[in-house]
């Protein structure tokens, strides 16, 4: 894979490493265009791969950086809030969010994953008829969240959200203030036993009754060696029947679709290099991390194949391969 000359050196000069084997492409004339220019995929070309998308309108940001923040290295949660147009980001996460999107179609799966949580809300509300959730990797506050979701259809709904970013929380405190149906916690999933103990998520939801458990787009971010389907088995055996355990997580398609399992690799290795985190698991192990949990259905799907409603937008084809989701009941 090769990036343009300016776009690679803007990338070097912030710190971001380019994936493995990412070549520079030499410097061109101002308007030259090669045959074929490349979009950041040199296995499979946006046609055949569906089209990236459009994604959102990208946000310029506030450069002004808050005293002790770290702005040398990119963010999970500011990467993310780029990607879906938000503002609470820098230079380091705006250039590592498109250095994603020269590899897969990253702005139009957040997309379709947060019109995803919106269905699942509305659902557990309307139709299962759950009142309090945990949304465990929240990120920064952006339009549609759980609380906002929820409470249209019930103005009681509880909702806690959990990450484990200090600048969430600072974030989240800021805007949603204090009320009574909703909290903000920081905690790690990495280290279950610290949410399913803490003494606001305790005393903020009622255990006996049914809890909707969500983890949206936080458990790729979870490392093989800190086993991420014992962590859901973990929070799950903690909540009573009648409870609910939502996921979406990315995908690597493996020897079934050739071609993206290649995407896949190259996404990973961005995420790696760059943020730490960030696997493209199996069919199989994300559907492990629903335990014996009884898998509603569709079942396990690309985003737009759940409980689609006439909020669902075209999708890349490659996003129907490179994430998946499903939505799980605890008897």
């Amino acid at each position: 894979m090769s990036l343009p000359a300016p776009q690679a050196d803007a990338y070097l000069r912030a710190g971001i490493r380019l994936p493995s084997g990412t070549a520079r492409e030499p410097s061109r004339a101002a308007g030259e265009r090669a045959n074929g220019e490349r979009d950041g995929y040199d296995r499979l070309s946006r046609s055949e791969a569906g089209g990236w998308g459009e994604g959102v309108a990208m946000a310029a940001g506030d450069e002004r950086v808050p005293p002790g923040l770290d702005v040398s290295r990119p963010n999970v949660a500011r990467v993310y809030d780029y990607t879906l147009g938000g503002k609470d980001n820098y230079a380091i996460d705006r250039q590592m969010a498109d250095l994603s999107h020269e590899v897969m179609p990253a702005r139009a799966g957040a997309r379709a994953n947060r019109a995803f949580l919106r269905r699942v809300v509305r659902f557990l509300v309307a139709e299962a008829g759950v009142r309090q959730f945990i949304d465990i990797g929240s990120g920064l506050p952006t339009q549609g969240n759980v609380h906002e979701v929820a409470q249209a259809l019930d103005p009681a709904a509880r909702v806690v959200y959990v990450d484990y970013d200090p600048v969430v929380l600072v974030h989240a405190q800021a805007l949603l203030g204090r009320t009574n149906t909703t909290e903000v916690v920081t905690a790690d999933v990495r280290r279950p036993e610290e949410i399913a103990g803490n003494a606001t998520v305790r005393r903020f939801l009622d255990f006996d009754q049914p809890i909707g458990l969500l983890m949206f787009a936080i458990l790729h971010h979870v490392n093989d060696d800190e086993d991420p389907a014992g962590i859901t088995r973990f929070l799950c055996d903690q909540l009573p029947p009648g409870s609910y355990l939502a996921i979406s997580h990315l995908h690597n398609p493996g020897e079934a679709h050739p071609a993206y399992a290649a995407m896949a690799a190259e996404a990973e290795k961005v995420f790696a290099e760059n943020l730490g985190t960030g696997r493209f698991r199996s069919r199989a192990e994300i559907l492990a991390c629903f335990g014996d949990l009884e898998l509603l259905e569709p079942g396990l799907v690309p985003y737009n194949d759940w409980r689609p409603d006439d909020g669902v937008f075209p999708i890349p084809e490659a996003m129907r391969h490179l994430a998946l989701c499903g939505v799980a009941k605890k008897t």
